[in-house]
């Protein structure tokens, strides 16, 4: 960035309101619920609800501070001021340059936000496909409340949030009428839409791959949802949390995005101390409630060529793009080909870890393995580019990340699949499949339809 940049991004952290007030409550006993709540009641117009490693569910609110920018320019808004500046199309670069003023001005925070798929265009294609819309978004919450099973922390910038929040913690859950919930046939008849249409596509790429122009690409559809009745996010996220054993999950409306989701795995994991991780699934079987069942596809996925191959390809790129950004001799595969269970499916996982270089820092690792291998391909920028051949229209958030920071180098990016996604007035899921040389049409519908029912059945939809 240049010095200008720099200059800007000095002045629009120190008016940057500090989170003054704190305090520890005792433990809930329900945080899942606890955090939808607080969601429910709008404390401001933005807010994200993120669920992290180990049973630790994060709720973050108030706008006033944020971060957005696109293939071209960037806006930084605080104390009801607005920063701007040009990215020349590398907008990770002068998002990471903003956030990373926050902590030379002293002020360590956490940030919540998201990165559209559409930034990996800039970062491994054709810098033309990435388009005008916005390609990440942060906000600095001006309340912050972390819930684990030791007690209940509360973060705000003045009395008065504190206080707003204090007063939902000591309310007692509300008894109100359940929201509306598909029945079954509309489910599957959801699901079930758009295959046709899709299959066609997958048999392009297959024919792609066999013509040598990649190896593997994750070709999805997206399911539109109708305008009427609107789904009813928080407690579409609720009902899906209860059901589904996501690695991370997520609740948001933030920067026009509206999302409730259960992620399969992290993109990356950055701790403090500059130690990375990321956690390939590839391979699918579905995952129902009969044990024997489940047992007999497991093995079936175990012994896969198809699966197998899809899953290696995934772990060698990733063992890849660590090397990049890591120590060299520090990358190492610590699983592999394990079998982990995600809701209405079980996956091939495995994870690969390093220790950061001296220099570079948690946005160049997200640089590097941003987008997941499996939500795009191998290589990724042809699977890049038979995607933008082979898909209808942007993807937007889905197969993007939705992350939790700070200033101190901590980094945790979850995939953004297995999410039920509003923009404006329109509502849709999405779901797509690893094809390789192997791939049927047939199959990879199948798996589609597999990974919907992770989300699909838990759709609830608001009384007007």
């Amino acid at each position: 960035m240049s010095t200008g940049s720099r200059k800007t991004w000095e002045a629009w952290a120190r008016s940057v309101p500090p989170l003054t007030c704190a305090s520890t409550r005792e433990p809930c006993h329900d945080p899942a619920a606890t955090a939808t709540r607080l969601a429910q009641a709008r404390l401001a117009d933005e807010y994200m609800v993120y669920e992290a490693q180990g049973g630790v569910w994060h709720f973050a609110a108030g706008s006033a501070v944020s971060v957005t920018a696109n293939a071209t320019g960037i806006t930084a808004q605080a104390a009801g001021r607005t920063w701007t500046s040009r990215t020349d199309r590398k907008p990770l670069t002068a998002f990471a340059t903003a956030l990373s003023a926050l902590r030379d001005a002293g002020e360590g925070r956490h940030f919540y936000g998201w990165a559209a798929f559409e930034l990996a265009h800039l970062l491994h294609a054709d810098p033309a496909a990435a388009g005008d819309q916005p390609l990440l978004r942060a906000l600095i919450p001006a309340i912050e409340v972390t819930l684990t099973r030791d007690g209940t922390v509360v973060r705000a910038v003045d009395e008065a949030w504190a206080r707003k929040v204090a007063d939902l913690l000591a309310e007692p859950p509300a008894q109100g009428t359940a929201p509306d919930e598909p029945t079954p046939e509309r489910t599957e008849g959801a699901i079930a839409a758009g295959t046709a249409a899709y299959g066609r596509a997958v048999g392009r790429t297959v024919g792609d791959i066999r013509a040598g122009l990649l190896e593997k690409a994750v070709v999805s559809r997206k399911v539109p949802l109708p305008a009427e009745p609107r789904p009813d996010f928080p407690a579409t996220y609720l009902a899906g949390r209860r059901a589904n054993t996501p690695a991370r999950s997520y609740l948001l409306d933030l920067g026009g995005y509206c999302a409730a989701g259960f992620s399969p795995e992290t993109v990356l994991e950055i701790g403090e101390d500059g130690r990375v991780s990321t956690q390939p699934l590839a391979g699918t079987r579905a995952l129902g409630s009969d044990p024997a069942e489940n047992e007999r596809r497991r093995a079936e996925l175990l012994s896969d060529p198809k699966e197998i191959h899809e899953h290696a390809v995934s772990v060698r790129l990733a063992w890849d793009e660590m090397a990049a950004v890591c120590r060299p001799g520090s990358v190492v595969v610590e699983e592999f080909m394990a079998v982990r269970p995600r809701g209405s499916v079980q996956h091939l996982a495995s994870r690969v870890t390093g220790r950061l270089r001296p220099d570079a820092g948690p946005w160049d690792a997200f640089a590097s393995l941003f987008p997941a291998i499996t939500a795009t391909g191998v290589s990724k920028r042809a699977a890049l580019q038979a995607l933008a051949r082979h898909e209808e229209g942007p993807r937007g958030l889905y197969g993007g990340a939705v992350f939790r920071g700070n200033t101190d180098g901590a980094l945790d990016a979850a995939l953004v699949l297995r999410t039920l996604i509003g923009a404006g007035n329109e509502a849709w899921l999405r779901a797509g499949a690893g094809v390789t040389a192997q791939s049927s049409p047939e199959r990879e519908i199948e798996e589609t339809c597999e990974k919907l029912r992770s989300v699909a059945p838990y759709l609830r939809f608001a009384e007007d």
